[in-house]
Parts: C-alpha cells; sequence; structure tokens
C-alpha cells in the first residue's frame, strides 16, 4: 500500500481535490437556495426539492466543464512534452486520463438523476398548486398571472388543466432537458466495454451525441423557471414581515406590497465556454494535421490476419510508445481509430500493425488485399503519448505484452537496438546481446527478435522474484499492454515484491490504454 501511494499520491490527491470540489459545490448550493430569502416564496411550492435541483445543477455544470478535457489529446500530448523533465509520479495522472473522464460521466449520471428526480417533484408541485383552491400561499403565489405587475408570475404552469406532461414538452427547460438525458444514457449505454470492443462504430457514432447534450446544457436555463423574489422586491415587502400577511398585499399604501420575481439567468454556458474552445481548437488541429499527405511505402500482410503499413508523413515526428489515429475516407469518412506506433523515432517511416478486430479492420484488410485495386488513401492524426514514452526513466524495464498488445514494445525494443548501433563499443559487447534484432531473418511478427516466443503464461512470482533478487537496489518499470486480469495480477506483484525501504528494489505498475 505504500508503494502504491507513492507511486500514485498525486492521482490521488487530484482525484480528492474534484470529489472535494463536488461536495463542495453541492452543499454550497443546496445552503444557498434553501436558506435565501430571495427564494423563499419559490420555497413555499417547491419545498426542499428545488434546493436538491439547483445544488444538482451546480455539479452537473462543473462536471460538464471537465468532462472534455481528458479526451482532448493534443492537450495531454503538450502536458507531457512539458512535463517531460518532471519525475514519473508528477506525469502519473497524465496516463490515467481516460479513467477519469469515465468517473466524470458517472457523476454527471449521478447528478443528473437527482436533477431529473427532483424536477419532477418540482413539476408535481407546480401543477398541484396551480390546481388548489385552499387559499393557501402557495395557490396566491401560482396565480400571479404573466401579464400582471411586469411579468411577476412564479409558477410556469399558468393553467390547472396544463399537465405535467404538457409543460415539460413546450418549455424550453423541460424539452432541453429530455434530449439532453436521452443524449446521455444513449452515450453512457454505448460505451460499456462489451459494445466498446464488439461494437466500436456504434459506440463512436453514438459518443459523438455528446455535440446534442453540450448544445441542450448551454440553453437549458433559458426558459428561467425557476425564478427568485428581485431585490427591489424584498426591500419593499420582505417574506420575513409580509408572508403571513399575503392576502393583505397592495391592500393598503403603507402595507407589503406583492412580490415580483425574475427567472434564474442562463449559467451553463458561462461553465463550458472555455472547454468547449478548448475541444473546437482541438478539434480543428485534428483536422489540419490529418489533411496532411501520408505516403504508403510498404505493405506487409503477416499470419494470423495482421497487416502492417509502412508509412511517411512530412513533418512527422515520433517518440516510443506513442499511438496515432488512422481513418479511411473508402470504409468510413467519420471513423477513426487508434494504433500503437511499432517503428522506431529512428526509422526514416512509422508503421503500425492492424489485426482484424471488427469490421473496420476487416474492412482495411481486406481492401489491402486485393493487389488489383488502387491503394486507398490513409488519413493520419498523431502521434500522441502514452505512459510507455518513460520507459527510458526507468533503471530496469519489465515489458508485458498480450496478444496484438505487443505491439508497443516493439517500438522500445527498436529503439533500444539502434541506440546500441550508434553507442561505443563498449557498451554494445556488454548490453547489445540482451537486445539483438535481426531483420533480414526475423522470427517474431512484429519485432523480429531472435528469441524465440515461449508460449504459455509466465510465473510471475518467480519472474518477479528473480528480478528482484537481480537489481536489490533499482527502481523497475513494468509495463503491459493487455488484459485487465492480467493487470490485476501484475499489480499485486509489484506491490508484493517493491522493499518497505525505498532505498531498496521498488517495481512501478504502468498499464497502456488509448
Amino acid at each position: 500500500m505504500g508503494n502504491w501511494l507513492a507511486n500514485h499520491w498525486l492521482s490521488v490527491l487530484f482525484l480528492v481535490s474534484w470529489l472535494g470540489l463536488n461536495i463542495f459545490l453541492f452543499v454550497y448550493a443546496f445552503l444557498n437556495y434553501e436558506k435565501s430569502d430571495k427564494y423563499f416564496y419559490t420555497r413555499e411550492i417547491l419545498g426542499t426539492a428545488l434546493a436538491f435541483a439547483r445544488a444538482s445543477a451546480f455539479c452537473l455544470n462543473f462536471n460538464s466543464m471537465v468532462i472534455l478535457l481528458p479526451v482532448c489529446r493534443n492537450l495531454l500530448s503538450f502536458l507531457r512534452g512539458t512535463c517531460s523533465f518532471c519525475n514519473r509520479t508528477l506525469r502519473k495522472p497524465l496516463d490515467h486520463n481516460l479513467i477519469f473522464h469515465k468517473l466524470v460521466a458517472y457523476m454527471i449520471c449521478i447528478f443528473t438523476a437527482i436533477h431529473v428526480i427532483a424536477h419532477l417533484f418540482n413539476f408535481e408541485r407546480y401543477s398541484r398548486s396551480q390546481q388548489a383552491m385552499d387559499g393557501s400561499l402557495a395557490s396566491v403565489l401560482s396565480n400571479l398571472a404573466h401579464e400582471k405587475e411586469g411579468d411577476s408570475w412564479l409558477n410556469p404552469i399558468q393553467s390547472p388543466n396544463t399537465t405535467v406532461m404538457y409543460a415539460t414538452f413546450t418549455s424550453v427547460a423541460g424539452l432541453t432537458g429530455v434530449i439532453a438525458t436521452t443524449a446521455l444514457v444513449l452515450m453512457v449505454t454505448s460505451a460499456v466495454e462489451f459494445i466498446r470492443r464488439n461494437y466500436f462504430e456504434l459506440f463512436w457514432y453514438t459518443h459523438h451525441l455528446f455535440i446534442v447534450y453540450i448544445i441542450c446544457l448551454g440553453i437549458h436555463g433559458l426558459g428561467g423557471i425557476v425564478r427568485g423574489q428581485t431585490e427591489e422586491s424584498i426591500g419593499e415587502s420582505h417574506p420575513n414581515n409580509c408572508s403571513n400577511s399575503f392576502l393583505e398585499w397592495d391592500k393598503y399604501e403603507w402595507s407589503c406590497r406583492r412580490p415580483h420575481f425574475v427567472g434564474h439567468p442562463p449559467e451553463s454556458w458561462k461553465w463550458i465556454l472555455a472547454p468547449i474552445a478548448l475541444y473546437i481548437f482541438e478539434r480543428i488541429l485534428r483536422f489540419y494535421r490529418s489533411q496532411q499527405k501520408v505516403v504508403i511505402t510498404k505493405v506487409v500482410m503477416h499470419p494470423s490476419k495482421v497487416l502492417e503499413l509502412q508509412m511517411r508523413k512530412r513533418g512527422f515526428s515520433m517518440e516510443v510508445g506513442q499511438y496515432i489515429f488512422v481513418n479511411c475516407p473508402s470504409i468510413s469518412f467519420l471513423e477513426w481509430h487508434p494504433f500503437t506506433l511499432t517503428s522506431a523515432p529512428e526509422e526514416e517511416f512509422f508503421s503500425i500493425h492492424i489485426r482484424a478486430a471488427g469490421d473496420w479492420t476487416e474492412n482495411l484488410i481486406r481492401t489491402f488485399e486485393q493487389q488489383h485495386s488502387p491503394m486507398p488513401r490513409i488519413e493520419v492524426d498523431g502521434p500522441f503519448g502514452t505512459v510507455s514514452e518513460d520507459v527510458f526513466q526507468y533503471e530496469v524495464a519489465v515489458l508485458v505484452g498480450a496478444g496484438i498488445g505487443v505491439t508497443p514494445f516493439a517500438s522500445i525494443l527498436k529503439s533500444i537496438w539502434y541506440k546500441f548501433q550508434h553507442a561505443d563499443n563498449k557498451l554494445k559487447t556488454q548490453k547489445a546481446g540482451h537486445a539483438a534484432l535481426n531483420f533480414d531473418k526475423a522470427t517474431d511478427v512484429l519485432t523480429g527478435l531472435k528469441q524465440k516466443t515461449f508460449f504459455g503464461r509466465p510465473m510471475w512470482d518467480n519472474e518477479f522474484s528473480r528480478i528482484a533478487a537481480a537489481h536489490p537496489k533499482s527502481v523497475v518499470g513494468v509495463f503491459l499492454c493487455g488484459p485487465r486480469t492480467l493487470a490485476k495480477s501484475l499489480r499485486r506483484c509489484c506491490q508484493r515484491y517493491s522493499s518497505l525501504d525505498p532505498r531498496k528494489v521498488q517495481f512501478y505498475f504502468n498499464k497502456e490504454t488509448f
């Protein structure tokens, strides 16, 4: 546990700060709407549901502001580049961007549920107070008509015959709320791992409903349904003094005046304006880079339906472990799929290996297999950074790849080989044998390693014990690109075999995600 905290303390601090801000905003808004004199008369109709609706709205605005930042890939790559001199701990939060994106999405779902349920109660109470004939304060407030006293109404339901359903679908707030909630449900349900892995196209297209969600969020408050007493009206007739004499409002010149109300101004656009502008700039940059010409220099079809593409692009510069997004307009104009680069920075080209795993990849491989057809046009966006870029910051590195997950390490191993080629002879004689490559007589599909692949599951306890014994005072980086079950095993081993003494062997677990 101590080793885990030492490795992730900044990520934990960031997460705790985010949770703390959510709690603060919720409590602050809740108390404001529950205690403020401005909303005294509004609470007479709605009760505590008003505070729950507005507090959840504050948190929705905050999280909707944050949700786009973890998926701004160019921003993250810029931060990773500017933080290249930082230690591993400072760079670690950047490696969990998608996890944070999901956490923010879950938080949005929670507050959306609270907001919707609270407003269902609010609309029901609006309707009930409009239909009431008991002469209560709520009934009197609900009968303040739109046309009287300069738009001083409080209840948006102005007729006893108006149903809650009708009011919901004919108001700006109600209609945009329904559309935004529907878009959110579709986005979240289509993003579950099963659909994302097996029906990526469905996930890809449905996830772009975030545009509908953002637009609806921005105009949701234009209706001004939640209303409070104006400051001038509070001065003329403070609710603490005049709420009990509501039957005598305006009866005498010296008595309490009829309260006037104003709609709550829309605020969501203020929260999301900056991140939306940043995201639009991100997409413009992606579009510009994707339009730069890509030349395919070599196509290799490996066994097990693995396609290798070697490409060139003007101004393209990469680091080990990075990935790119690839689009093939002849297959799908809108779909972009991520692939790890398998070439080394020292090579004159950049390459990816594509395994058939879905309709898009199968169509792409089939297109390149048809030798008589013209070469399809490929668009490339990137490269973007990942945790594997930190591999050379560790004294000892352990690379674990499962299946096609070996691709991030092909780039690393090739780069090591090139580094040894340009190193002095003493470095070559001592270490080059451990990473020797033979490109002419390659025995591995991706890396060309001389070393034969051993089939079967490794005994991780034996491997970690051996590494700990061989490097008793080293910092060991364990890098994985593979399934979750393997990640759990490696994470446990990293914690188990890390010494309690920080001066002795320490294992740091890093999982490749994009």
